[in-house]
């Protein structure tokens, strides 16, 4: 039977977070940031896995839970969540977003927004692709650097 890991409180805590140990990197290991925000970064994922799936990272002191927040972080957060996905909806136009706030893997703050399209496999039910242990396919990279493009002029000021 699967369980939490014997450190799970230390990493809720921020003990080693590797997404605070990280800073504020242009690039992640799935994908190059589109939005340096006053409080996050979001990060267009360079996956196959979902059309302009994107990350939507805190940044700032470590918590593990949006429930951590105080009023004014919360508001910053919030807004800037809001502000990527309609530059998602803009350029993409799916015809739903999910938004997840997991951390069951990386106890730090992070948004997960997933459009969902026409042809989606799973269509009423939480992304398939989260549900999978497997590597996917990158975006081709003429592509995936158009859509970078696209997104930064719909989140430049």
């Amino acid at each position: 039977m699967a369980t939490w890991p014997a450190d799970w409180e230390e990493r809720r805590r921020g003990v080693g977070c590797p997404a605070c140990a990280d800073g504020r990197p242009d690039r992640i290991p799935d994908g190059e940031r589109i939005l340096a925000g006053a409080t996050s970064d979001a990060y267009l994922s360079r996956s196959s896995a979902a059309r302009g799936y994107t990350l939507l990272s805190w940044r700032g002191r470590h918590v593990s839970e949006l429930t951590d927040l105080q009023p004014d972080e919360l508001l910053s957060f919030t807004q800037e969540l809001v502000t990527v996905c309609r530059a998602i909806e803009a350029y993409y136009q799916p015809l739903k977003l999910n938004l997840l706030l997991l951390g069951n893997s990386m106890p730090h703050l992070h948004a997960h927004i997933v459009p969902r399209y026409w042809g989606d496999p799973n269509p009423g039910r939480p992304p398939r692709f989260m549900m999978e242990e497997r590597e996917w396919p990158l975006i081709d990279e003429d592509d995936y650097q158009s859509q970078l493009r696209a997104l930064r002029d719909l989140l430049s000021p």
